[in-house]
């Protein structure tokens, strides 16, 4: 654009000298001197938008040789430049899903933290809460509810297990989880009699425990919804402690209220605990 309007000036003062020309005494000397000084000055700056249009080119050339040396240098390193875009927007899109995981990680850990806070009152009853398995579970020691080798619930027993019913009831956030009932037993074989082994025993003991917290409050019972809970029962398979001493036998005997997680919650909970 500048060559061209810098040609079309020196176009025109040669016009105009070639006019002053035909018009002989048309212009006077000065003016005359003046159209040269004003052609030279024009001539002048043509060559100097020349030389910066060439110097221009130069330093564009140079830049196109560097791309091309950039892109040969991330071909040769296996970075395919066609597909440079693409992959920057899959980098966007993991870094966009690991901000929502994470999000949704730190949603659960406020919700466990809240459940195990809810859960800490039962500790003042002597029962321990804990992470097992992966679940959160309330521990109620067998000896207390029942009588060796028996499945019917001591008054001891039925007594906290009706306070373990009244948390559970009176909180919304905790009567609105599903709970399963576990048996466990030491590994002492049973010698005998109705329940036949340790799987049998640990199964009537945690139906025994269920029943009891969901019978009706006006029959003495806890009055927890029976919709939410369960029963199972693992003899001697799954021990807190080796089972070498009459103290770990003991803690062994024992019943769990396992807190089910929901499906939004099928994560590693002990992370959330360290």
């Amino acid at each position: 654009m500048l060559v061209r309007r810098s040609t079309s000036w020196l176009l025109l003062g040669a016009t105009l000298l070639a006019g002053s020309g035909a018009l002989g005494c048309g212009y006077s000397e000065e003016e005359m001197q003046a159209k040269v000084r004003e052609i030279e000055g024009l001539k002048t700056q043509l060559s100097a938008e020349q030389a910066q249009n060439k110097k221009a080119k130069s330093e564009l050339d140079e830049a196109a040789a560097r791309i091309e040396q950039l892109k040969s240098q991330l071909k040769a390193a296996g970075v395919d430049i066609s597909n440079l875009n693409a992959n920057l927007e899959q980098q966007a899109r993991a870094l966009e899903d690991f901000r929502r995981r994470a999000q949704q990680l730190e949603d659960i850990k406020k919700r466990f933290e809240v459940l195990r806070d809810k859960l800490q009152a039962l500790t003042k009853l002597g029962l321990s809460v804990t992470v097992r398995n992966n679940r959160m579970v309330i521990q109620l020691p067998g000896d207390v509810l029942f009588d060796s080798g028996r499945e019917t619930l001591k008054k001891e027993g039925q007594e906290i297990l009706l306070k373990v019913a009244e948390v559970i009831r009176n909180d919304s956030g905790l009567s609105a989880r599903s709970f399963q009932v576990a048996g466990h037993t030491d590994n002492a074989p049973l010698a005998g009699g109705r329940f036949k082994d340790n799987w049998g025993l640990s199964v009537m003991r945690a139906r025994e425990v269920l029943a009891f917290l969901l019978q009706p409050e006006d029959k003495g019972g806890g009055g927890l919804k029976p919709e939410r809970w369960s029963a199972s029962g693992y003899g001697d398979t799954d021990p807190v402690k080796p089972n070498d001493t009459p103290e770990n036998k003991q803690a062994n005997r024992r019943c769990e209220l396992v807190v089910l997680p929901n499906v939004e919650e099928m994560l590693d909970l002990k992370t959330l605990t360290q």
